[in-house]
Protein backbone atom coordinates (compact mmCIF):
# COMPACT_ATOMS: atom_id res chain seq x y z
CA UNK A 1 0.00 0.00 0.00
CA UNK A 2 1.47 3.14 -1.21
CA UNK A 3 2.41 5.66 1.75
CA UNK A 4 -0.37 8.55 1.80
CA UNK A 5 0.84 12.20 1.85
CA UNK A 6 -0.09 14.24 5.42
CA UNK A 7 -3.37 15.64 5.20
CA UNK A 8 -3.14 16.56 8.96
CA UNK A 9 -1.00 19.54 10.15
CA UNK A 10 -0.21 17.89 13.68
CA UNK A 11 2.34 15.25 13.84
CA UNK A 12 0.74 14.09 16.18
CA UNK A 13 -3.39 13.50 17.41
CA UNK A 14 -2.28 14.16 20.67
CA UNK A 15 -1.33 17.78 19.38
CA UNK A 16 -4.90 18.44 18.52
CA UNK A 17 -7.06 20.24 20.57
CA UNK A 18 -10.24 19.36 19.34
CA UNK A 19 -9.22 15.76 19.42
CA UNK A 20 -8.04 15.93 22.67
CA UNK A 21 -11.65 16.94 23.71
CA UNK A 22 -13.37 14.54 22.12
CA UNK A 23 -11.07 11.85 24.36
CA UNK A 24 -11.98 13.60 27.31
CA UNK A 25 -15.24 14.16 26.50
CA UNK A 26 -15.92 10.42 25.85
CA UNK A 27 -14.00 8.83 28.61
CA UNK A 28 -16.32 11.98 30.91
CA UNK A 29 -19.65 10.66 29.25
CA UNK A 30 -19.38 6.95 29.15
CA UNK A 31 -18.31 7.24 32.93
CA UNK A 32 -20.95 9.13 33.73
CA UNK A 33 -23.21 6.69 31.84
CA UNK A 34 -22.16 4.02 33.51
CA UNK A 35 -22.49 6.05 37.15
CA UNK A 36 -26.02 6.65 36.13
CA UNK A 37 -26.61 3.30 35.06
CA UNK A 38 -27.74 1.87 38.47
CA UNK A 39 -30.46 4.91 38.32
CA UNK A 40 -31.84 3.78 35.01
CA UNK A 41 -31.04 7.09 33.32
CA UNK A 42 -28.79 8.69 30.87
CA UNK A 43 -26.38 11.32 30.82
CA UNK A 44 -28.79 13.19 28.56
CA UNK A 45 -31.93 12.37 30.61
CA UNK A 46 -29.68 13.84 33.82
CA UNK A 47 -28.94 16.44 32.24
CA UNK A 48 -32.22 17.49 30.96
CA UNK A 49 -33.88 16.68 34.32
CA UNK A 50 -30.79 18.85 36.20
CA UNK A 51 -31.06 21.75 34.26
CA UNK A 52 -35.07 21.73 34.11
CA UNK A 53 -35.11 21.91 38.03
CA UNK A 54 -32.07 24.36 37.90
CA UNK A 55 -34.06 26.89 35.48
CA UNK A 56 -37.03 26.37 38.04
CA UNK A 57 -35.15 27.70 40.69
CA UNK A 58 -34.67 31.16 38.94
CA UNK A 59 -37.71 31.16 36.91
CA UNK A 60 -41.80 30.05 37.55
CA UNK A 61 -41.99 28.55 34.27
CA UNK A 62 -40.01 26.00 32.28
CA UNK A 63 -40.25 25.35 28.49
CA UNK A 64 -38.65 22.91 26.14
CA UNK A 65 -36.82 25.65 24.26
CA UNK A 66 -35.55 26.97 28.13
CA UNK A 67 -33.93 23.48 28.64
CA UNK A 68 -32.52 23.44 25.40
CA UNK A 69 -30.71 26.58 25.33
CA UNK A 70 -29.35 26.03 29.31
CA UNK A 71 -27.95 22.70 28.11
CA UNK A 72 -26.77 24.06 24.43
CA UNK A 73 -28.93 20.94 23.22
CA UNK A 74 -30.58 20.48 20.08
CA UNK A 75 -34.06 20.78 20.97
CA UNK A 76 -35.38 17.62 18.81
CA UNK A 77 -32.90 15.68 21.45
CA UNK A 78 -34.56 17.56 24.46
CA UNK A 79 -38.16 16.46 23.05
CA UNK A 80 -37.05 13.02 22.93
CA UNK A 81 -35.27 12.69 26.47
CA UNK A 82 -38.60 14.25 27.68
CA UNK A 83 -40.53 12.28 26.13
CA UNK A 84 -38.40 9.28 27.59
CA UNK A 85 -38.70 11.18 31.20
CA UNK A 86 -42.46 11.08 31.05
CA UNK A 87 -42.94 7.72 30.17
CA UNK A 88 -40.82 7.22 33.40
CA UNK A 89 -43.27 9.32 35.13
CA UNK A 90 -40.21 11.57 36.25
CA UNK A 91 -41.06 14.49 34.49
CA UNK A 92 -44.80 16.11 33.22
CA UNK A 93 -45.45 18.16 30.71
CA UNK A 94 -48.44 20.47 30.09
CA UNK A 95 -49.76 23.41 27.59
CA UNK A 96 -49.01 26.73 28.37
CA UNK A 97 -51.33 29.42 28.55
CA UNK A 98 -49.61 32.01 26.93
CA UNK A 99 -48.18 30.55 24.45
CA UNK A 100 -50.30 27.15 23.02
CA UNK A 101 -47.37 25.92 21.12
CA UNK A 102 -45.49 25.54 24.18
CA UNK A 103 -45.30 23.06 27.07
CA UNK A 104 -44.16 23.37 30.01
CA UNK A 105 -42.22 21.16 31.63
CA UNK A 106 -41.79 20.10 35.69
CA UNK A 107 -40.05 17.35 37.94
CA UNK A 108 -42.55 14.66 39.62
CA UNK A 109 -42.13 14.34 42.94
CA UNK A 110 -40.50 10.81 41.82
CA UNK A 111 -38.41 12.91 39.15
CA UNK A 112 -36.72 15.36 42.06
CA UNK A 113 -36.30 11.72 44.11
CA UNK A 114 -34.80 10.46 41.55
CA UNK A 115 -32.55 14.12 41.36
CA UNK A 116 -31.75 14.45 44.75
CA UNK A 117 -30.27 10.61 45.02
CA UNK A 118 -28.24 11.38 41.62
CA UNK A 119 -26.73 15.25 41.51
CA UNK A 120 -23.82 14.29 44.76
CA UNK A 121 -23.15 11.50 42.79
CA UNK A 122 -22.59 13.46 39.68
CA UNK A 123 -20.96 16.08 41.28
CA UNK A 124 -18.34 14.04 43.38
CA UNK A 125 -17.60 12.46 40.02
CA UNK A 126 -16.93 15.73 38.62
CA UNK A 127 -14.64 16.69 41.04
CA UNK A 128 -12.66 13.44 41.14
CA UNK A 129 -12.29 13.26 37.00
CA UNK A 130 -11.32 16.86 36.95
CA UNK A 131 -8.92 16.89 40.20
CA UNK A 132 -6.49 16.40 37.44
CA UNK A 133 -6.55 19.57 36.53
CA UNK A 134 -5.22 20.60 40.43
CA UNK A 135 -5.27 24.58 41.34
CA UNK A 136 -6.01 25.76 37.67
CA UNK A 137 -9.50 23.93 38.05
CA UNK A 138 -11.16 28.11 37.85
CA UNK A 139 -9.16 28.97 34.79
CA UNK A 140 -10.07 25.93 33.11
CA UNK A 141 -13.64 26.78 34.01
CA UNK A 142 -13.67 30.34 32.81
CA UNK A 143 -12.51 28.88 29.70
CA UNK A 144 -14.91 26.60 28.93
CA UNK A 145 -17.09 29.81 29.91
CA UNK A 146 -15.17 31.44 27.33
CA UNK A 147 -15.42 29.25 24.30
CA UNK A 148 -19.20 28.67 24.87
CA UNK A 149 -19.51 32.52 25.19
CA UNK A 150 -17.83 32.46 21.96
CA UNK A 151 -14.54 34.61 23.34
Amino acid sequence: MARKPPIFSYKKAEDSTGFLLWQVMTIWQRNLNALLKPFDLTHGQFVVMASTYWLHLHNQTVTQIDIALHAKMDPMVVSNILKILVQKKLIVRTHSSIDTRAKLVELTEKGISLLNSTVKEVENFDKKFFSKIGKDISFFNKSLQNIIEGK
